[in-house]
C-alpha cells in the first residue's frame, strides 16, 4: 500500500514539475508578446474572454494569467470591465488541460515519444541559448508531464485494488459536498488546479472512481483555482482585490450551477460523447469541465458590467492615494514595474505642478505633502524590480532621471520661500506665463528674455543705492528660484520612452 501511494505521489510530482517546466519555458519564449497581447486584444468584452482563454491555453496556466491580469489592473493597464472578461476566459483555457491529458497523455507510450521530448528538450536547454533554452526548457517540461500521467495511471490502477473508491458515492448532496470539498482541497495542497484534474482523470481512466465522483471532484477543483488570486490580493492594493474578487464569484457562482445540475450534466454529456466520442470516460470529463465553464461564461459575460459595480461598492478606493498603482505584485515584471511607477511620478508632479499655478496666481494653498512623501516609496518600488533586461536600460535610466527631476521640483516647492518669488515686481509677466504655461502646457518662459536682465538692473540699483541689500537678496533669491523651477518643469516636459508593455520590445 506504501508503495502504491509513493507511486501516486511521484506521478503528482512529476506532473507537477513538467508543468512548471513548460509554464515557464512557454512564459520565456512568449516574453513581453505574453503581456502585449493581454494589453493589446482587451478592447471589448468578448475580445477579453477570448484572449483570457487563449492566453491560459498558451501558457497552461490560469494562475499566471490570473496574475498577470491583476497586475494590468493595478497599474492601469487594464479596464476592470475587461479584466473581468480575461478572468472568465482564464478559465475557459485551463479546461484545454484535461484535453490534453486525455486525448494525449492517457494513450500515450512514454517510451515512443514522451522519453525522446525529455532528451531533445533537455539538451536544447543545456546547449542553446535564450529562445532555443527556453524552447528546451517548454519541450522537456512537455514530456515530463507525460511521464507523470503515465507513473499516475499505474498507480491509481494499483491503488483501487487496495481501496474502494465506491463507498463515497455521488449519491446525494452531503456526498457531492464532500467530493466538491475534496477537490478543492487538492488544488489548494498541489497549487495546480491542472495538477489536481489529471490526478482525477488518471483516477478515473484506472478504475479508481467513477464518472460522478471525478465530475463532483473537478467541480472542487475549478473553485479551487481562486486561492492563488486571494493569495496576490494579500495586503495589494484596490483593483488587485477586486480582481480576485471577480474571480472568485466567477468560479463559485459557475460551480454551484455545475453542483446544482451534476446529474443533468452528467448525463448529458456522458451520453454526448458515448455518441460521438466513442464512450471514452475521460474524454467525458474534459467535455464535462469545458462544457460548465463554458455555461459559466455564457451566464457571467452579460453581468461583467454589474460584477464590476458590485465589486466597486465591495472594495471602496477610500482617497486614492499616490501609491496605488505601486502594487508588490508588479514589482517581479519590469515592463509593469517602470509603467506603473512613470504613473505615479507623473501623479506627484501633476499635483505638484498645479500647487505651484495656483501659488502663482496669488491663490491660498496648501503644500501637497502627498506628492512628497511619495517619491521615496516609489524609489523603494523600483529598488525591488528584478534585473533589468538591455533593451530596456534606457527606460529604467529615463525613469530613475525622472523622479530625480520629481524631487528637485517638491524640494523647491517646500524648501523655498516663494513669497519673495510672489512679490517681485519685475517677474510678474514671467509669474503670469508660467502659471498660464502650467494650466494650458503652453511654452515656458525663456530664461534669456525675463529673469537675466532684471539680475543686472537688481545689481545696479542696488550699487546706486536706490535698493537696500535686503530687497535686493529677496529679488535675486525670487529670480534664482524661478530659473530653477523653469529649468526642472522644462526637463520633465521632455519626452521619455514609453515603459508600457505596449511599447516594449
Amino acid at each position: 500500500m506504501l508503495s502504491t501511494l509513493g507511486t501516486v505521489l511521484g506521478g503528482i510530482g512529476l506532473f507537477l514539475l513538467g508543468m512548471v517546466l513548460m509554464t515557464d519555458g512557454l512564459k520565456a519564449l512568449a516574453g513581453d508578446a505574453l503581456r502585449s497581447w493581454l494589453a493589446r486584444f482587451t478592447g471589448s468584452r468578448w475580445t477579453a474572454v477570448a484572449t483570457g482563454a487563449g492566453v491560459t491555453a498558451l501558457v497552461q496556466s490560469s494562475s499566471a494569467t490570473t496574475l498577470a491580469t491583476i497586475g494590468f489592473v493595478s497599474a492601469g493597464l487594464l479596464g476592470f470591465n475587461n479584466a473581468i472578461g480575461v478572468i472568465i476566459g482564464a478559465n475557459i483555457g485551463t479546461t484545454s488541460t484535461g484535453w490534453i491529458v486525455s486525448l494525449l497523455g492517457l494513450k500515450l507510450s512514454v517510451g515512443s515519444l514522451a522519453l525522446p521530448l525529455i532528451g531533445v528538450g533537455a539538451l536544447a536547454r543545456l546547449l542553446g541559448r535564450k529562445r532555443l533554452a527556453q524552447a528546451g526548457t517548454a519541450l522537456a517540461g512537455f514530456g515530463v508531464i507525460f511521464v507523470g500521467i503515465d507513473v499516475l495511471q499505474e498507480g491509481m490502477a494499483a491503488l483501487s485494488s487496495h481501496w474502494d473508491f465506491s463507498r463515497y458515492s455521488a449519491e446525494g448532496i452531503g456526498a457531492r459536498l464532500g467530493l466538491v470539498g475534496l477537490g478543492v482541497a487538492m488544488t489548494v495542497v498541489m497549487q495546480s488546479s491542472s495538477a489536481a484534474v489529471a490526478t482525477t482523470l488518471t483516477a478515473l481512466s484506472g478504475g479508481a472512481i467513477n464518472f460522478e465522483q471525478a465530475a463532483a471532484l473537478v467541480i472542487g477543483q475549478n473553485v479551487g483555482t481562486t486561492v492563488t488570486a486571494v493569495i496576490a490580493a494579500i495586503g495589494a492594493q484596490a483593483p488587485a482585490k477586486r480582481t480576485a474578487l471577480v474571480h472568485i464569484l466567477f468560479n463559485v457562482g459557475t460551480g454551484t450551477v455545475a453542483f446544482l445540475l451534476l446529474p443533468l450534466f452528467t448525463h448529458a454529456v456522458d451520453a454526448w460523447t458515448e455518441t460521438y466520442l466513442h464512450d471514452d470516460q475521460a474524454l467525458s470529463l474534459a467535455a464535462f469541465h469545458t462544457a460548465f465553464n463554458l455555461l459559466g461564461a455564457a451566464l457571467f459575460i452579460p453581468l461583467i458590467g454589474p460584477l464590476a459595480a458590485f465589486a466597486l461598492r465591495w472594495v471602496p478606493e477610500p482617497h486614492a492615494p499616490l501609491s496605488r498603482h505601486l502594487d508588490a505584485s508588479l514589482a517581479t515584471v519590469p515592463a509593469l514595474a517602470l509603467d506603473a511607477a512613470r504613473r505615479a511620478v507623473d501623479e506627484a508632479v501633476g499635483l505638484l505642478q498645479a500647487y505651484l499655478e495656483e501659488a502663482l496666481r496669488g491663490k491660498p494653498v496648501i503644500y501637497p505633502q502627498d506628492a512628497r512623501a511619495v517619491l521615496p516609496v516609489i524609489a523603494s518600488f523600483l529598488q525591488r524590480v528584478p534585473a533589468i533586461e538591455p533593451q530596456r536600460l534606457p527606460v529604467f535610466a529615463a525613469m530613475i532621471q525622472r523622479l530625480a527631476l520629481a524631487e528637485q521640483l517638491a524640494a523647491l516647492l517646500e524648501d523655498c520661500e516663494l513669497a519673495p518669488l510672489l512679490a517681485c515686481r519685475g517677474l510678474a509677466p514671467a509669474r503670469a506665463q508660467l502659471a498660464r504655461s502650467l494650466a494650458t502646457g503652453t511654452a515656458l518662459p525663456a530664461l534669456d528674455q525675463a529673469p537675466l536682465p532684471l539680475r543686472s538692473e537688481v545689481l545696479h540699483r542696488t550699487a546706486r543705492r536706490e535698493l537696500t541689500v535686503s530687497d535686493a537678496i529677496d529679488t535675486l533669491t525670487a529670480e534664482r528660484t524661478l530659473e530653477q523651477l523653469l529649468t526642472v518643469i522644462a526637463r520633465l516636459r521632455e519626452d521619455v520612452p514609453n515603459p508600457s508593455p505596449m511599447g516594449a520590445p
